[in-house]
């Protein structure tokens, strides 16, 4: 939708003060995630640290899709794979559906190191929103998940 700037000044300013919202919070996250990455283990690279990230949320599964999940180079997902394994973090395992093909999956070891981790972020996060009221809580919430796509009404 174009608009003409003149016209929709106050519109315009808006728009450029949520940029701006946006990436403060974009760049307050990834400097999170390096932090993190770093106490998860700072011998590898924080994106190593995205992948676990990945498996933690999501599960078990093969390097294609995580080399996809992630926007990541299947080299570079399979160079980071095989850091994580001889460090004690990932699993590879044969797929129980198709024999020939590797699961991957965090051992307990790379689950604990990884929560540990996450503490730290997610205190700084939940430190932000102590005082809010449940009801400015939900609203954000709702807000952010109309933003990222997912349709509130439906739950997707």
């Amino acid at each position: 939708m174009k608009y003409n700037k003149v016209k929709d000044e106050p519109r315009a300013k808006l728009e450029i003060e949520l940029g701006e919202q946006l990436n403060a919070l974009i760049s307050a996250s990834h400097a999170l995630n390096v932090r993190a990455a770093a106490k998860f283990d700072s011998s590898l690279q924080p994106a190593a640290f995205h992948i676990v990230r990945w498996l933690y949320s999501y599960g078990p599964t093969n390097a294609a899709t995580l080399a996809e999940s992630t926007a990541m180079d299947r080299s570079s997902v399979s160079r980071l794979v095989k850091q994580l394994q001889s460090l004690g973090y990932l699993n590879r395992e044969t797929s129980q559906s198709d024999g020939r093909g590797v699961v991957l999956s965090l051992t307990e070891h790379g689950q604990q190191k990884l929560i540990d981790a996450l503490k730290e972020k997610e205190s700084v996060f939940y430190e932000r929103i102590l005082n809010w009221k449940d009801e400015e809580l939900h609203e954000f919430i709702q807000l952010l998940k109309q933003f990222n796509g997912f349709d509130h009404r439906s739950g997707t």
